[in-house]
């Protein structure tokens, strides 16, 4: 009965060392949780129950347990290494369509531009529309590393100040004579192929608080037109405050910018100007902008910009991906826009000790386990993402080597018990002699 009893305490403190030895040789790898071999008493026992004196048959391993603790987070170059500061594991999905999860981090592209780690397996998250919106659906992370559509202009918004003690000029408008006007500022706009162009807006004073403004395409140096033929012209009327009263067509028939009852500017009609290919001297689609000037003023100071700004883009190339705490692949373009391409999910589970170690750092889910709570980083109880970062092993050396030296007198005492018991063995073989 010794003999059986030493051996299953042989075999116990084996396993304990192989835990030991797994947990010291992982000790480097990235997202590694350590294990810990649990252990119980056996006795014997019949349909009755076992009896008052038993002495116990051994022990057992009940369990080997990961210990799904946070690792220490190390930092990296590689802005596609990803660590989950917090609850929740990475959804990776293999080749052939099963889901596992891990918090090893290390992605990269493969041939196919997808977020994949060394085994192949793509990392999953939140796919998005054309127009870089999230969707809530949920699929393989891939990268898009074709050029960005340039697009087309369609807003432009200039505040500025005209000078309140500019001089009134009595020469009809000419953009090729500055003594026609008094102030004049350009915004670069882009056409459908992404081409920049310039446009012209040249401001001259009528009479007090009276004031015209024309627009011209810099690129022919064409002035726009009205439907009559005639230069296009904008009439801008101020308050005594300084600020716009009323913004209207030449003839007063459209009224775009006003003021309420309570005094507050309003936008009647938005202020819509075209430029066509013949104005841009290129064979693109013609320029569609909408004008906003309601923050210009005109005060006792010199004229001046305070802002010009139009939306567009020209053509980009793909220079760097980000990858924000919530999750967020952004893709940095060689024209300064960025553009979102997805959002890595995280997934939780009720017992996450549960889960099945399938190898390479990875588990699958298990009904020990639950099942999986997705979501994005940051909400409920999933953590942040870091970027260019890596979580590292959970396996504290000094730990397992103090472990180890356990298992190893267990061991010993263990090999004792079975020499201790051979004696005996003998001794009684020799009272026979």
């Amino acid at each position: 009965m010794s003999f059986d009893i030493a051996l299953t305490g042989l075999d116990a403190a084996t396993k304990n060392l192989e835990v030991i030895s797994n947990n010291i040789a992982n000790s480097n790898t990235s997202g590694f949780k350590r294990s810990r071999a649990e252990f119980a008493d056996i006795y014997s026992a019949s349909a009755l129950g076992s009896a008052t004196n038993q002495t116990g048959a051994g022990v057992q391993v009940t369990t080997i347990r990961q210990q799904h603790t946070q690792g220490d987070i190390t930092y990296t170059d590689n802005s596609l290494d990803l660590a989950v500061s917090g609850g929740g594991l990475f959804r990776l999905q293999d080749s052939n369509g099963g889901l596992v999860y891990s918090r090893a981090g290390m992605f990269g592209l493969d041939n196919e531009g997808y977020l994949s780690n060394a085994t192949e397996q793509r990392l999953t998250g939140y796919q998005v529309d054309d127009s870089g919106n999230i969707l809530p659906t949920l699929g393989s992370l891939k990268i898009k590393t074709s050029d960005l559509q340039p697009r087309a202009s369609e807003q432009v918004e200039i505040g500025l100040n005209l000078d309140q003690t500019s001089e009134v000029l009595p020469t009809a408008f000419d953009p090729d004579n500055p003594k026609s006007y008094n102030f004049t500022t350009g915004a670069s706009v882009f056409d459908s192929q992404g081409s920049t162009h310039v446009v012209n807006y040249y401001f001259r004073k009528n009479a007090d608080n009276d004031w015209s403004m024309f627009i011209q395409a810099a690129d022919t140096g064409n002035v726009l037109k009205d439907a009559a033929g005639n230069n296009l012209e904008y009439k801008i009327a101020f308050a005594t405050d300084g600020k716009i009263q009323t913004l209207t067509n030449a003839d007063g028939s459209t009224t775009y910018v006003d003021r309420d009852a309570s005094g507050a500017l309003t936008v009647r009609e938005p202020i819509k100007n075209t430029l066509s290919a013949a104005d841009l001297g290129s064979s693109v689609d013609a320029i569609n902008l909408e004008l906003d000037i309601t923050n210009m003023t005109q005060f006792d100071a010199a004229s001046g910009v305070n802002k010009v700004q139009a939306d567009g883009f020209s053509s980009g190339r793909l220079v760097s991906l980000d990858i924000d705490k919530t999750g967020v692949v952004f893709g940095r373009y060689s024209n300064g826009e960025s553009q979102s391409m997805g959002q890595v999910a995280l997934a939780n589970f009720s017992n996450t000790e549960g889960l099945r170690p399938v190898g390479d750092t990875a588990w699958a889910e298990s009904y020990a386990s639950g099942a999986p709570a997705v979501g994005a980083p940051g909400s409920a109880s999933l953590g942040f993402i870091q970027s260019s970062a890596l979580e590292s092993s959970n396996v504290d050396i000094t730990e397992e080597l103090v472990d180890m030296i356990g298992a190893q007198r267990h061991f010993q005492a263990n090999a004792q018990i079975i020499s201790v018991a051979d004696q005996l063995t003998q001794t009684v073989i020799n009272m026979r002699r």
